[in-house]
């Protein structure tokens, strides 16, 4: 049975749909021997032979799904050309496994990782429109007129966030400024990068700390900061219904 390369590659866990049409763009994707750097090739993965940098590759016969409490610190990412740590630092098996979405290096909560490419797809898609909850502290106090306009989109530099929900959850005195901080529950379904941050940045409330407690329905509990675990049998019952 044909199937483009991409999703052939996708669910061999090399990466996602997309990252591997950048992998078969940069000419590292062979195809019977022969470089394929054009989108839209199909294949037939029972007759044809497809080799990435060089390693013959095959679809993982083990789907993993894993839930990672990502700590401060490290990078949403299977490598980093500046050397620094990435969650597979954390999360060490033997197949090949890809985070699904990002979470920023200064960020810290749940990250979902996998080597199936459609579940990635379940997720990752625009049209799906998963809500994620994150609980941020952020300087200062917002006004009503801030909350309301938060809610309804905010200009993060030519590009207008769709609509979210905030929640204050508390208020504390900073011991250092003698200022008000602020703890907030933010929802929102886009993933923009530092979307978040910029949001209250671009409000006069700059970011002190940011975690992702839930992505869906799929909620981090009490997983501490660099554990993870497989997904439950509900979990991905729950994805799967996307």
């Amino acid at each position: 049975m044909e199937e483009r390369l991409q999703k052939f590659m996708a669910r061999c866990g090399i990466a996602s749909r997309r990252k591997c049409e950048e992998i078969i763009l940069s000419g590292k994707v062979r195809v019977n021997g022969k470089i394929t750097n054009e989108l839209g090739i199909k294949i037939n993965s029972e007759v044809d032979i497809v080799s990435c940098e060089g390693k013959i590759i095959k679809p993982e016969e083990k789907k993993l799904y894993i839930m990672l409490n990502k700590p401060e610190g490290y990078i949403t990412s299977v490598k980093d050309e500046k050397g620094r740590k990435t969650i597979l630092d954390l999360v060490k098996v033997e197949e090949r496994i890809y985070p699904i979405g990002r979470l920023d290096y200064d960020s810290s909560g749940l990250i979902l990782l996998t080597n199936d490419g459609d579940i990635y797809n379940k997720i990752i898609h625009p049209r799906v429109k998963v809500e994620k909850k994150y609980i941020v502290l952020c300087k200062g106090e917002f006004t009503k007129e801030e909350l309301t306009k938060f809610e309804n989109g905010v200009d993060i530099g030519g590009y207008i966030t769709a609509k979210s929900k905030i929640k204050i959850l508390d208020k504390e005195k900073d011991r250092k400024t003698n200022k008000i901080n602020t703890l907030v529950e933010v929802i929102i379904h886009e993933g923009k990068n530092r979307q978040i941050r910029r949001m209250c940045e671009a409000l006069g409330h700059e970011v002190i700390t940011l975690n992702r407690v839930a992505v869906g329905n799929i909620k981090l509990g009490y997983l501490k900061k660099g554990e993870w675990r497989e997904l439950r049998e509900d979990e991905l019952k729950y994805i799967n219904s996307l």
